[in-house]
């Protein structure tokens, strides 16, 4: 995975030892994480935006908020994720494969933590929660 700090590493590893919140996207195809604390970017379509990528791309990334207690997933699955018709087994592979991408991630930044959905973003879970469970 490529890393590409905004504005740049030295101020997020600087963030990152202050304990400042940090906005992570990771693409889906593990190639690229982008990362910022918070408060140079404050949301995850402006850091693509800050760094020349269209902010309507934000459908390829999972999109994770970071503090040293939480990994927070927002948990939004694109309707032509991996071009899965039924929308059941399309949120269920989400979920798979954001949960192994996104821990990937973590642990590549030197975060290790459980990773949460909201319960704001709980609402595509809670339809196909038996399936996750078989």
């Amino acid at each position: 995975m490529n890393i590409t700090y905004y504005p740049n590493e030295v101020t997020v590893k600087q963030a990152i030892s202050e304990d400042i919140p940090l906005l992570m996207l990771v693409s889906h195809d593990c190639s690229d994480i982008l990362l910022a604390s918070v408060d140079d970017s404050f949301e995850h379509s402006i850091l693509l935006r800050k760094l020349g990528i269209d902010e309507r791309k934000i459908d390829n990334y999972f999109r994770v908020s970071i503090d040293s207690k939480d990994a927070q997933w927002t948990f939004v699955c694109p309707r032509d994720y991996k071009n899965i018709p039924n929308e059941e087994k399309r949120i269920v592979k989400f979920f798979e494969d954001g949960v192994m991408v996104i821990k990937k991630a973590l642990k590549l930044i030197n975060y290790n933590m459980e990773l949460t959905i909201p319960n704001r973003f709980r609402r595509h879970l809670e339809k196909i929660q038996k399936d996750l469970q078989d």
